[in-house]
């Protein structure tokens, strides 16, 4: 991700190393980091939107199996074979280590979302692997990294002079996704949490046992502290934050279903959304749209963010009035909504003529122009209805 290693960069060019001096300057370069992010935000403001605090997985935004192949066809399932795989390297590292269950499941986390439980060769940068660890931040040669066992190992561990999950304090109590960023320090801190439901199910098709004790620090015994640890089932991550929503645009216009009409305040025109969606659709998209569907559909109306944290919140937050339970005749540019089967759910904006404009569904992290029935076809989804190009809470 570029501006997680825009951000060990800077550390590095400021000599901030792996203990005392990251806790002594730490802030500082956060603050400045923040600031960066700010002002990027201010001209690119399209690519740094975000969907939610800690959006859950499943088809259409993200699940254990992945979706789609290399060629853009639907998944196989050798591919999620391969997962299995690579979810049991990373538990015999947790396990070497005497790691409990707990470390296991943070790895998978992160995993997951950095390469979709991939052994990938390449990355942003020069990331590798499972976890997109760096060579040139001192993660390890190509070779090393491209070697499960070792990848996991310096997650759980550490390596050089960058911190593993068992350098974090009280990594056991804080929540999950928290732990995992404090490994990875990602641009992107809310999107580890989303993985969880998801891969305490590949654990279970692994044979994985995440209750699993041990030791937090790769001793050989458990802590003995019975507190709580923090998941995102008790850290009301499943919870709609409020939000005050935008100011709109004036762009907005009119929308109508041919009975209601109704006044729109997005940035952009139905009209320009449209043509904005199929623009970054296909050969025009790029891959940073995985698990971003909620994201997706906020952007191409021309919001920063969506005010919600899950694609299937959206639909509960418009007014009842605009909301067609299980209507399939929306007009061009109404939002259409799926239950996955998984706390998040999924949106697509409808361009017309039945199809849609959506993340996911033929490539993971691509937008692609299919067919509204899809996700029911493929993901055995089961479509909830739609509303017209409202975002309540968005900005």
């Amino acid at each position: 991700m570029d501006e997680r290693d825009l951000m060990r960069g800077a550390l590095k060019a400021t000599g901030i190393v792996k203990r005392g001096a990251q806790l002594k300057y730490g802030a500082i370069a956060m603050a400045i980091f923040v600031v960066g992010l700010v002002l990027l935000g201010m001209f690119f403001p399209a690519g740094q939107a975000s969907a939610a605090d800690c959006e859950d997985t499943g088809p259409g935004t993200a699940d254990a199996s992945a979706v789609s192949d290399g060629a853009g066809t639907q998944a196989t399932s050798p591919l999620h074979e391969q997962q299995v795989e690579y979810a049991k390297d990373i538990d015999q590292a947790a396990k070497k280590a005497k790691l409990p269950g707990r470390a296991t499941l943070i790895a998978l986390m992160t995993a997951m979302q950095e390469s979709t439980m991939q052994n990938l060769d390449h990355g942003d940068a020069d990331s590798l692997g499972l976890f997109q660890q760096r060579p040139s931040m001192g993660w390890g040669t190509k070779q090393q990294i491209m070697t499960p066992s070792y990848a996991a190992e310096s997650f759980f561990l550490g390596r050089g002079t960058n911190d593993g999950l068992t350098d974090i304090k009280g990594w056991d109590k804080i929540p999950l996704g928290d732990a995992a960023q404090k490994v990875q320090k990602s641009a992107y801190p809310e999107l580890y949490a989303g993985h969880e439901t998801a891969m305490r199910k590949l654990a279970r098709d692994a044979g994985i046992n995440l209750e699993r004790d041990g030791s937090t620090t790769g001793g050989s015994s458990s802590t003995g502290d019975d507190t709580t640890p923090v998941t995102s089932e008790n850290d009301n991550c499943g919870a709609t934050k409020p939000g005050g929503g935008g100011t709109g645009g004036s762009a907005g216009g009119k929308f109508t279903d041919g009975t209601q009409t109704w006044k729109l305040n997005n940035p952009r025109s139905v009209e320009e959304a449209i043509a904005w969606a199929k623009k970054n659709s296909g050969a025009g998209s790029s891959k940073e749209w995985y698990q971003r569907c909620l994201a997706f559909t906020a952007i191409v109306y021309g919001w920063q963010f969506s005010g919600v944290n899950y694609a299937i919140d959206q639909y509960s937050v418009v007014p009842k009035s605009m909301q067609h339970d299980g209507d399939r005749h929306p007009p061009a540019g109404a939002l259409m909504y799926w239950d996955t089967g998984h706390r998040a759910g999924h949106i697509a904006v409808y361009l017309g003529d039945g199809k849609v404009a959506s993340n996911d569904i033929l490539r993971p992290g691509y937008i692609d122009v299919v067919d509204a029935e899809l996700f029911e076809t493929k993901w055995g989804a089961r479509y909830i209805g739609w509303t017209p190009p409202v975002f309540p809470r968005a900005g």
